[in-house]
Order: structure tokens, then C-alpha cells, then sequence
């Protein structure tokens, strides 16, 4: 018994003895790793050979890759990937858009009131022709109120007497032109018969037989264009009080309504509109007054051609010519048309070809010589522009259309060319002076003296 206490001493210390070499070892190989952990990171990196060498082996599972976690990438602006053609096209395409919608609508509300439209127009046109003689009434000392009643009267009056004179012609040699016109027929039909186009009797019998029917067949037709001829009738009437009115009131008036019209422009824009308006007007003037002139020579020169070629009512056909001639190219070929057929069913062929010849000839010296002379550069456009013109114009509204077309076209040039011009004078003003500029050699000019309003022009 005494033994086993020694015994179990000596175990105990022999235990103890290890558990510290024990410990002392893990310390020391703890430090030796510690010392070794920085070289072992940087060649962790290097491959080793002997490893790449040697195959797996065939249960080895390779590891996944580490994925570090990156954010997604950006997403551009939807405005700058859309190509910049593509931006400047979808712009320009809704502004235009824009602007037909807007026009469309003025063109309806145009045509729901196109008979107060024209009547304001034609007056625009009569005031623009008897302007010039109002102020030269004015400025010989006639009171203002009295110059343009006289002017309006003596213009009115020259003007009805000038449809009372077409219709009283032809009324009067309406009988006379219808034998001529049927006995220009009977010639007609004898020169085809002996023709070399070998046209017999019954053909042309047929041709007179499918005329009786299709006639015939349209009397209705005929019979409701004639009722609605007493309602545009009533219409042209109504047209012609207004647009009378409207001249006397545009005549006596016509400046206090332009300062009214200014009021409703925009006050940034009003200077621009007051400069082209005035010069709107000169252009609408000089091409009324140079149309009226043009229309003239055109109708005394092919009136006394087809007079001397003993063309029935040579008279009421140079009125025609006349009136034709506020239409431009369009207007000057139906009067001449009009005056050929005339002499081919009055007076033969040989006639019609003379006539023709007559025409042609004046119309070249007008369009050739008299128009630039004349109208001037102000007011002269293009063929393509006047061709484009009058068939817009007498698609949308007929032969007011037409008529109205040409001058609107210049009117429009003229504002357009002004306002370009005003608006690049505007931005040189207003531009800022580079820095320096007297120092360079720019000396700066002093304006001239405000002028006194209350002393008389010299």
C-alpha cells in the first residue's frame, strides 16, 4: 500500500514532464509557420511544375472558381444611343407635323367662311390699284373723305360698265354668231367629208346622234346647275357688297386698321411685322398695277389683231383677254383659245391660224419684255413657282384660287426675304463686342444726333 502513492507520483510528473515538451514543441512550430506564412502567399501564385505535370487523379473534383462580386454595368442614356440623324429627322418631323395640322384647320375654317375670304381679298386687290390715286388726290389738297369716295365711285363705275358693255356685245350679236357659228359647222363637215382622213356621212351623223343623247341624258344635271345658278348667283352678289365695302372702308381707313392689326402681334415680333408690312404692301401694288397694264396692252393689241381679221365681237373678246389676264399663263392661254375657236367656227381656218399667230406673237412681247419692264424684280417669280401657283390655287378654291394665287405667292416672298434680312440685322446688333476691340484698332463710333421730329424736312 505504501507503494502505490510513489508509484502514481512518478507517473504524474512523467505525464506533466510531456504535456510541457508537448507544448513547447506547438510553440515552436506555430512560430516557425508564422515566420514562413509571407513567403508562402507570394508563391502561391507560381505554379508548380511537377503539379501541372502529374495528371489528376480520376475521382479529383476541381474547385470553383472564386467569383468576386462586381456591379452591373451602367445603363447609357436612351437619348444618346439613337443615332443623331435619326434625332434631328424625328424633330423636324413633328414641327411639321404641327404646322400641317395647323394649316389644315385655317383651311377649314378658310373654307366654311371662303365667300367673306374672297369678297376681303378682291377688295385688298381694288384697294391696292386705286390707292395711288387716292394719295395723289390727297397730296393736291382734296380732303381725304372726298378723294377716296371719288376714287371708289369712278372705279366702281368703270368696272360695271365694263360687264354691262361684255354682256350688251354679246347679246347683241348672239343671233349673228350663231348662224356663223353653224355655218362654220357645215364647213367643218364638208372639208371632213373631202378630207384625206376618209370621214363618211354616217360617222359623222353618229357623232352628232351620240352628242343629242348624251344632252339629253344630262337634263337633269343641266336643269339642277341651272337652280344652283341663281344661288351662286345670290352668292356673287353678296360678294360684290362686301368686297365694295370692304375697299371703301380699306381706302379711307386703311391705316388705323394696320396699327389695329399690329396690336395683335406679339410685341417681340411687332417691329419685324411693322417693316414688312409696309413693303407687303408696295409689292401687292406694283403687281395689281403692273398686272392692270399688262392686261391692257394685251387686250388693245390681239383686240385690234382679230378686229382687222373681221373675228365677230373682236370687242367683247378683248375684254375677255382683258379679265383672263389676272390669271397668269393659265388665263392667257384660255383667252386665246377662246379667240381661235371663235375665228375657226366664223370665218375658216386660214382666219383661226392668223388669230392664233396674233396671240402668240403678243403674248411672247408681254411675258418676254413687258412683265420685266413693268412689274420689275420686286415682284416677278419664277414660271415654275406662278405654274405651281395657280393650280394649288384653282384646286383649293377654283378661279379665285387662281386668280388670287400669284400675288399671294409674291406678298409671301417679299415678308419672307425682310424678315430673314431683319432678323439677321438683329443679331449682328445684339451681339456681343469682342473683348478689347478698340485696343486693336476698332474705335468706337458715336451715334449721330437723335434728329428733332418738330423741325420740317428739307
Amino acid at each position: 500500500m505504501s507503494r502505490v502513492p510513489g508509484w502514481l507520483g512518478r507517473l504524474g510528473a512523467g505525464l506533466s514532464e510531456m504535456s510541457e515538451r508537448l507544448d513547447e514543441r506547438r510553440a515552436a512550430v506555430e512560430r516557425e509557420s508564422d515566420e514562413l506564412q509571407p513567403v508562402r502567399r507570394s508563391t502561391a501564385t507560381v505554379p508548380d511544375a511537377a503539379a501541372e505535370a502529374s495528371p489528376p487523379p480520376a475521382d479529383h473534383v476541381p474547385r470553383p472558381p472564386d467569383y468576386a462580386p462586381t456591379a452591373p454595368p451602367p445603363r447609357p442614356d436612351p437619348a444618346q444611343v439613337v443615332p443623331w440623324g435619326v434625332r434631328v429627322a424625328a424633330e423636324a418631323g413633328w414641327r411639321l407635323l404641327v404646322l400641317a395640322g395647323t394649316v389644315w384647320v385655317l383651311m377649314r375654317v378658310i373654307s366654311a367662311v371662303q365667300l367673306v375670304v374672297f369678297a376681303f381679298v378682291i377688295a385688298l386687290l381694288l384697294t391696292a390699284l386705286m390707292q395711288p390715286s387716292v394719295a395723289w388726290l390727297t397730296r393736291r389738297g382734296v380732303p381725304h373723305g372726298f378723294a377716296t369716295a371719288l376714287t371708289a365711285i369712278l372705279g366702281f363705275v368703270v368696272i360695271g360698265l365694263m360687264g354691262w358693255f361684255v354682256t350688251w356685245q354679246v347679246m347683241e350679236n348672239i343671233d349673228n354668231l350663231s348662224d356663223q357659228v353653224q355655218d362654220g359647222i357645215d364647213e367643218l363637215r364638208n372639208w371632213l367629208l373631202n378630207s384625206p382622213f376618209h370621214v363618211t356621212d354616217k360617222q359623222i351623223n353618229d357623232i352628232a346622234e351620240n352628242l343629242r343623247e348624251a344632252i339629253g341624258a344630262n337634263t337633269d344635271a343641266i336643269t339642277s346647275a341651272g337652280l344652283e345658278g341663281v344661288t351662286v348667283i345670290v352668292e356673287a352678289l353678296t360678294g360684290i357688297l362686301l368686297a365694295a365695302f370692304s375697299t371703301l372702308f380699306l381706302l379711307y381707313d386703311g391705316k388705323r386698321i394696320w396699327q389695329w392689326t399690329l396690336k395683335l402681334v406679339p410685341a417681340a415680333a411687332r417691329p419685324g411685322v411693322a417693316g414688312a408690312g409696309p413693303r407687303a404692301w408696295a409689292t401687292l401694288t406694283a403687281y395689281v398695277r403692273g398686272t392692270v397694264m399688262v392686261a391692257l396692252i394685251d387686250a388693245v393689241f390681239i383686240g385690234i389683231g382679230i378686229y382687222f381679221l373681221d373675228v365677230p365681237m373682236a370687242v367683247p373678246l378683248a375684254v375677255f383677254i382683258f379679265l383672263f389676264s389676272f390669271i397668269p399663263l393659265v388665263g392667257a392661254v384660255a383667252s386665246g383659245v377662246l379667240a381661235v375657236v371663235v375665228a375657226l367656227v366664223t370665218q375658216g381656218v386660214f382666219t383661226a391660224v392668223m388669230t392664233l399667230a396674233v396671240v402668240l406673237a403678243v403674248q411672247q412681247i408681254e411675258g418676254h419684255i413687258l412683265q420685266p419692264f413693268i412689274l420689275g424684280r420686286a415682284v416677278r417669280v419664277h414660271p415654275l413657282a406662278v405654274v405651281l401657283s395657280v393650280a394649288a390655287g384653282g384646286m383649293v378654291a377654283g378661279i379665285g384660287g387662281a386668280v388670287v394665287a400669284v400675288p399671294l405667292v409674291a406678298v409671301t416672298n417679299t415678308i419672307v426675304g425682310y424678315l430673314r434680312a431683319y432678323s439677321q440685322e438683329a443679331a449682328l446688333r445684339y451681339a456681343p463686342e469682342p473683348r478689347g476691340a478698340t485696343a486693336v484698332g476698332v474705335a468706337a463710333v458715336d451715334p449721330p444726333p437723335a434728329k428733332d421730329k418738330s423741325a420740317p424736312e428739307q
